[in-house]
C-alpha cells in the first residue's frame, strides 16, 4: 500500500474543518469526558505512588487520562493530570476528527496550522480565574502543591513537566514559551534546566551576559494546546501565544504579572512568577529524561526566586513526565514534529515529499523517516541531509532514513524492509559529524560532556531504489491497491 493511500494529500487535509473545542485545561477535561477517556483516582501520594501509576499508563496509547485527587499533605482540592495525549483525545486536542489515524492527524495539523503559521497577538485583560488566589511574600510555599517525585532515582519533586516557561528577549522584546523541566528546591525557589541553543536558554544567556536578573514565569497548568506549541520547534522570534491565537482564530487572553509584566493565560491553573538571578545556583537533578536515561546527571543550575504564585481554586498540575520511549511524550512530539519537519524540508525547496514521521521509539528526535517520490539523481540524499540539519531536525538527531513513496514512513516494519532490501551499507549511508546535540544525549562520552562538547554525528540512510536504475529494480511482491481492496472486501471475514 502506498503512502498516498494512508496520508491525505493537501486537498484531502484541506477539506477537514478543524475545531478546537476548549480554551483551558478544565474545558479540555470536559471534552475528554465526553469521549469517555477520563479516570479519577483518589488518595495516592506524591512521594512515589503517583509516579508509579503514571509509569504504567504513559506507555499505553489506549490508556485513559488520569486525574489524581486528594493527594495527602497538599492544598485541598488540588490535582495532578497525566496522559492527556492518547486515545481519541489526541485528535480532539488538536481540533480534528477522532477517526483520523496518526499520519492523517499530522498532515491535517501541518496543512491547517503549520503551513500557514497564522498569528494573532494575545489580548491583555485584567481579570480571570487565575487571580482567584494570589500569594506573595512570606505566604509563598510551592511545596504545598501536589508535585510528584516522578521517577525513583529523581533528585527531587518536579512541578514542571507539562509546564512552560515564559521569557522575553531583552534585546528584541519578543516573548517565548518553552518547555523545560522544573524542580522544587524549597518553598520559594525552583530550579530549571534548559539545553544549550533553546530559545529560553538564549534569553537567559543574554541576561546573564548583562549580569541582570531575568524575569520569568512558569505556567504549571496551562491548556494542552499551548503546552504542545511550547514543546515544538517554532521559528525564532515568534511567540507561541500568537501561534495558538492563530490556530484558534481568536487571541489568547493574558494577564501581565505584577512583578515582571510578563503575560500568562487568564484561565491557567497555576503560575509561578519571579526572577532568575545571575550566580544564584543550586544543585538540580538528576531526572529521568526523554531519551530514556538519566543522561544529564545533576549539576548547579539557575533558580527562579518566586515573587508570586497565582492559582485557581482546586488547581490542576499538568504532568507529562518522560519515560523510556515510546511514551506519551513521544506520541505528541511525533505528531507535531513530523508536521513541522515536513514544512522545514519543503520550505527548503525539496519537492516530492509524500510523508514524514519522527518515530516514537526515537522519542520523535533520534529516528526520522522521510518518504518521497524521486525526481532526479541525488534527490534522496538532498532530502535526508536537509532533514538532519534543518531547525526541527537538527537538535539531538541520530538517524534519518529516506524511503520511496510506496513506504508508509510511520510503519517501522515497512521502513526497515526498505532499509534491508533497497540500501547498501557501503554506498547508501552518509555520516555527518559534529551535529547539534545536548547534555541529555546518553551517547556523548563523559570527557566530552565535561569539556562542553555537546555534539554528535548523524547517519543519513538512502533506502530508496537507486535512482539511475530504479525502473529495473525488482517489482514488489504485493497486490495492486485495487486488488488488495477487493480481497479485503471479499475475504476480510477470515481474520475476524
Amino acid at each position: 500500500m502506498t503512502v498516498q493511500s494512508k496520508v491525505p494529500g493537501a486537498k484531502g487535509a484541506a477539506e477537514i474543518v478543524p475545531n478546537i473545542p476548549y480554551t483551558d485545561l478544565r474545558g479540555w477535561i470536559e471534552e475528554a469526558k465526553k469521549l469517555g477517556e477520563v479516570r479519577e483516582v483518589k488518595g495516592l501520594t506524591w512521594q512515589d505512588e503517583i509516579g508509579m501509576a503514571a509509569e504504567v499508563v504513559l506507555h499505553d496509547e489506549k490508556a485513559p487520562c488520569i486525574i489524581f485527587e486528594d493527594v495527602p499533605g497538599t492544598i485541598p482540592g488540588s490535582r495532578v493530570l497525566v496522559n492527556f495525549f492518547s486515545g481519541k483525545r489526541q485528535n480532539m486536542t488538536l481540533g480534528f476528527p477522532t477517526e483520523l489515524n496518526k499520519m492523517e492527524l499530522t498532515e491535517a495539523f501541518r496543512t491547517h496550522y503549520m503551513a500557514t503559521m497564522k498569528r494573532i497577538p494575545p489580548k491583555v485583560v485584567t481579570t480571570g480565574p487565575i487571580l482567584e488566589n494570589v500569594i506573595t511574600g512570606d505566604a509563598i510555599d510551592v511545596t504545598k502543591f501536589p508535585a510528584p517525585k516522578w521517577h525513583e532515582e529523581d533528585g527531587g519533586r518536579y512541578i514542571g513537566t507539562g509546564s512552560y516557561d515564559v521569557t522575553r528577549d531583552p534585546d528584541e522584546n519578543w516573548v517565548n514559551c518553552g518547555t523545560y523541566r522544573v524542580m522544587i528546591q524549597d518553598e520559594k525557589n525552583v530550579g530549571f534546566y534548559i539545553s544549550p541553543g533553546k530559545h529560553g536558554r538564549v534569553h537567559r544567556d543574554k541576561y546573564m551576559a548583562k549580569n541582570e536578573p531575568m524575569p520569568a514565569l512558569i505556567v504549571v497548568g496551562g491548556d494542552p494546546l499551548t503546552f504542545l506549541m511550547a514543546c515544538s520547534e517554532t521559528p525564532y522570534g515568534i511567540s507561541e501565544y500568537e501561534l495558538v491565537g492563530g490556530m484558534r482564530g481568536k487571541p489568547v487572553e493574558v494577564i501581565e504579572g505584577k512583578f515582571t509584566g510578563l503575560p500568562f493565560p487568564a484561565d491557567a491553573e497555576i503560575v509561578l512568577e519571579g526572577f532568575v538571578h545571575p550566580n544564584r545556583m543550586r544543585r538540580e537533578g538528576p531526572f529521568g529524561e526523554w531519551t530514556g536515561y538519566y543522561a544529564s546527571d545533576s549539576r548547579d543550575e539557575p533558580m527562579l526566586e518566586i515573587k508570586a504564585i497565582y492559582h485557581r481554586n482546586n488547581p490542576i498540575i499538568l504532568g507529562c513526565p518522560p519515560q523510556r520511549p515510546p511514551d506519551e511524550l513521544a506520541r505528541y512530539r511525533a505528531v507535531t514534529r513530523s508536521a513541522l519537519l515536513r514544512e522545514n524540508i519543503q520550505n527548503a525547496g525539496i519537492p516530492g515529499i509524500s510523508g514524514v514521521w519522527a518515530h516514537e521509539c526515537g522519542t520523535a528526535r533520534l529516528l526520522v523517516v522521510v518518504a518521497l517520490e524521486q525526481r532526479y539523481p541525488g534527490h534522496a540524499t538532498q532530502a535526508g541531509h536537509i532533514a538532519s540539519q534543518c531547525h526541527v531536525g537538527a537538535y539531538c538527531g541520530r538517524y534519518v532514513i529516506v524511503v520511496d513513496d510506496d513506504i508508509d514512513p510511520s510503519n517501522l516494519e515497512e521502513v526497515m524492509w526498505a532499509v534491508v532490501t533497497r540500501s547498501d551499507p557501503e554506498h547508501s549511508i552518509d555520516i555527518i559529524k559534529r551535529g547539534w546535540s545536548t547534555p541529555l544525549d546518553p551517547r556523548i562520552e563523559p570527557e566530552r560532556k565535561a569539556a562542553g562538547d555537546f555534539t554528535s554525528s548523524r547517519a543519513v540512510i538512502d533506502a530508496c531504489r537507486p535512482f539511475h536504475w530504479r525502473h529495473e529494480f525488482p517489482k514488489v511482491n504485493m497486490p495492486s491497491p485495487e486488488l488488495k481492496r477487493l480481497s479485503r472486501e471479499r475475504f476480510g471475514y477470515l481474520c475476524d
